[in-house]
């Protein structure tokens, strides 16, 4: 009997110096796949992803901008989905963090592999080129991934004070789990780095490479998004997908126009809430496993984390999250290659 599985997709930061020479290590079978993928950046004059992905070394000032980063990922993502054994598991929904949802649009089938590379270079090139400001992220939760209202309030009373100087924004960017992920212009975040407690030994972190995504100084992004991509890229899809509202598109039940709208506005230019995302899809499809395509094991942490803030399957506390996974994991994720043979129906 098949298992039910909702997909989630990766975001911007999930390839990082461990995942290199991911794509070649697990799918260099997917030659026409890649070569696609590759032809495309060559005419846009971009480095290939199999260039990018077989480097000897692992560059931040390469790897992790969004003009490679994106499609780079892209690429592991989507592979990693088409390897899912169809007969074990029965997809029920897609849904992902921040640039994932350009991913779950892929996987659910609203954008064609042609649409979708370019949605997402240009989305990538875009973000690169326009996207001003940065990303500094912070813990909500304690060493046993359990909500503190004393770091919740600390960031609640930084962002007041440092919204008050002038010259200064900083908004949500990202409700991701337990950590909240804020967007700001280069004052804010140097404000941020200034007045946010050191926490954990690595917090406050500015995110390297990454701009005041999902907020409202990403709105000449959207602009120039709309300009460059048009609505009859868009189609229903075949699956169900949760977006960073938490709401869920049902194939049938909505428009392409209205998930384009929703895609190049709302989603650019206002707080992404994967920790939403993830409450509607456990509460709402109820999946007998929740599949994390790779590269990277980064959104594990903060979908466990969001499960224990509402108690899902008894889960109260991190020691309880690794007990249920060494017994039989709710989560698999594919950057882990135990978990991935779990899921894989074959391997590259």
């Amino acid at each position: 009997m098949k298992q039910t599985a909702l997909v989630i997709c990766p975001g911007r930061g999930t390839y990082n110096k461990q995942e290199l020479g991911y794509l070649g290590q697990h799918h260099a079978n997917k030659m026409e796949f890649i070569a696609d993928l590759d032809d495309f950046r060559e005419k846009e004059g971009q480095l290939s992803i199999s260039e990018l992905d077989g480097e000897e070394r692992y560059s931040s000032r390469i790897h992790t901008t969004g003009d490679n980063a994106s499609l780079l990922i892209y690429a592991c993502a989507l592979a990693d989905f088409a390897d899912i054994d169809r007969d074990q598991f029965d997809i029920i929904g897609v849904t992902g963090n921040s640039m994932g949802w350009y991913l779950a649009l892929a996987c659910a089938g609203v954008l064609d592999p042609r649409a979708s590379m370019f949605l997402v270079n240009t989305m990538g090139r875009l973000m690169h080129e326009e996207g001003p400001g940065g990303q500094v992220i912070y813990p909500l939760v304690n060493d046993r991934w359990q909500r503190d209202p004393a770091l919740e309030a600390h960031v609640a009373d930084v962002m007041r004070d440092v919204r008050a100087i002038d010259g200064v924004f900083v908004d949500y960017s990202i409700h991701l789990g337990g950590m909240a992920i804020l967007a700001a212009n280069d004052q804010g975040v140097a404000c941020l780095m200034e007045r946010l407690a050191p926490e954990q030994e690595r917090y406050p972190l500015v995110l390297a490479n990454h701009g005041g995504f999902h907020s409202r100084l990403m709105e000449v992004v959207s602009v120039k998004a709309r300009e460059l991509l048009k609505p009859d890229l868009f189609s229903q899809g075949s699956l169900p997908l949760i977006d960073g509202l938490g709401r869920i598109w049902q194939p049938g039940a909505c428009s392409p126009e209205a998930i384009y709208n929703y895609t190049l506005n709302d989603q650019i230019c206002q707080t992404y809430n994967y920790s939403k995302a993830i409450e509607v899809t456990v509460k709402e499809f109820a999946p007998d496993r929740l599949i994390i395509l790779g590269p990277g094991t980064t959104l594990g942490a903060p979908t466990a984390q969001e499960l224990i803030a509402h108690q899902w399957l008894g889960l109260a506390s991190k020691e309880d999250f690794i007990s249920m996974q060494e017994k039989d994991p709710f989560i698999l994720s594919m950057g882990y290659e135990d978990q991935r043979r779990r899921v894989s129906c074959k391997e590259g």
